[in-house]
């Protein structure tokens, strides 16, 4: 047996089942949300899915099976490359939906913030677990958390205006590595301090008019000062995001609502086009009801519980890292999709991880989840080299 093979064997296959039954999930209710409409573009959504799911597991194998110590190389030009796409946005980006977040590459679109968060948590965990062995200066915590702050902010802050959402990602994924990072407590206050100073600042200088509208449009709704919401305007998504979860009951409305005909689908009629990746969480809860929402919520919780498992289970604090770099990413995309759609938070672009549609979204999550399953196939390497290496001392002896 072959020491791929091997590995290929020693995968956690639950998490493998996990993820297979959030991406059928995902394709069945893409195709509930779009398979009926006249628009051709939007009536193969689902096909197109399956086609980047396909793009995707050679990424998800491969970064399972090698060894994830290769971050330590690669993940500076990573890196690079993905500040490269985010300047590549800047210069000649395309909006979609408002947000100017994608370029287009030989015909197809690319987020490459995407490509920068995922970098993003692999330069993350090397400075946290891995640069203060390699160079002993790191090994002061205001060091490594100036360098961090610096990798972290500088993306963010690029984005943060065009693309609310995958700004606002880098946060808790900073914060969230920094703890398991050994970075003393006091750090940790000190930063969470400065981060709530800084937020009226970026809310009255860095946010657009509609994104301040739409923050506050969610918070008069939430609690129930509806006289101060226009709801022809920046109220509007809200009132039918609303108006979509509180009709689909327990069991829902079924496919295309065949099960109350004489109510109309409220995304179909107006969400034609947001209703497979943003506000596809609204789409399960209509169509399927209070059932459906809690068996995808369930999904995803059991996902983020063997990720967690996993970060317990690795052979060292880079692989940990990665892990929980990659779980704070998974809980933020999860919690703020599902939060909108129940206008419980403010309506920003962040799609359900392996639900909602997206080329380099699906690209992205298989690669993650290849790094989580990598540093599950690679937890007891270290305690098997240094068995062989017991083993060859006490064959040395003998031969002496």
């Amino acid at each position: 047996m072959t020491p791929l093979f091997k590995k290929f064997l020693g995968m956690n296959w639950l998490l493998v089942l996990n993820i297979a039954a959030l991406i059928v999930f995902g394709v069945y209710a893409i195709f509930n949300a779009s398979a009926y409409k006249d628009e051709a573009d939007l009536a193969l959504k689902w096909r197109d899915q399956i086609r980047w799911v396909m793009i995707g597991l050679p990424f998800f194998f491969a970064a399972s099976l090698l060894d994830y110590k290769w971050v330590r190389w690669a993940c500076v030009p990573m890196y690079i490359a993905g500040i490269g796409g985010l300047v590549a946005v800047l210069a000649f980006g395309v909006e979609i939906g408002g947000n100017k977040a994608w370029i287009k590459v030989g015909g197809m679109m690319v987020q490459p913030s995407q490509f920068a968060i995922m970098s993003g948590i692999l330069i993350l965990g090397v400075i946290f677990g891995e640069l203060p062995r390699m160079i002993p200066v790191f090994r002061r915590p205001w060091l490594r958390i100036m360098a961090a702050g610096m990798v972290a902010g500088i993306p963010a802050m690029m984005v943060i205006k065009e693309d609310l959402g995958s700004g606002l990602v880098w946060g808790p994924v900073f914060l969230s590595m920094m703890l398991v990072g050994s970075i003393p407590f006091r750090y940790m206050i000190t930063m969470l301090l400065g981060v709530a100073s800084v937020v009226p600042l970026v809310y009255v200088f860095a946010l657009k008019p509609y994104q301040q509208a739409r923050i506050n449009s969610t918070w008069y709704m939430a609690t129930n000062q509806l006289d101060k919401v226009d709801l022809q305007n920046e109220g509007w998504v809200a009132k039918h995001l609303q108006i979509a979860v509180s009709t689909g009951g327990l069991e829902g409305k079924g496919p295309e609502s065949k099960k109350v005909p004489d109510q109309a689908s409220i995304h179909r009629t107006f969400f034609p086009h947001e209703s497979i990746n943003d506000f596809i969480f609204g789409v399960i809860a209509e169509e399927f009801g209070f059932r459906g929402s809690v068996l995808l919520l369930s999904g995803m919780a059991l996902l983020l519980l063997q990720s967690v498992f996993v970060a317990f289970c690795a052979r060292d604090q880079l692989g940990r890292l990665i892990v929980v770099g990659v779980v704070a990413m998974f809980f933020v995309h999860t919690f703020q999709n599902a939060g909108m759609n129940l206008v419980m938070l403010p309506v920003i672009g962040l799609p359900m991880p392996f639900i909602s549609y997206g080329g380099t979204f699906v690209v992205v999550t298989l690669f993650l989840m290849g790094m989580v399953q990598s540093v599950w196939v690679h937890r007891n390497i270290s305690a098997v080299k240094k068995k062989r290496s017991v083993n060859g001392s006490r064959d040395d002896d003998d031969e002496d």
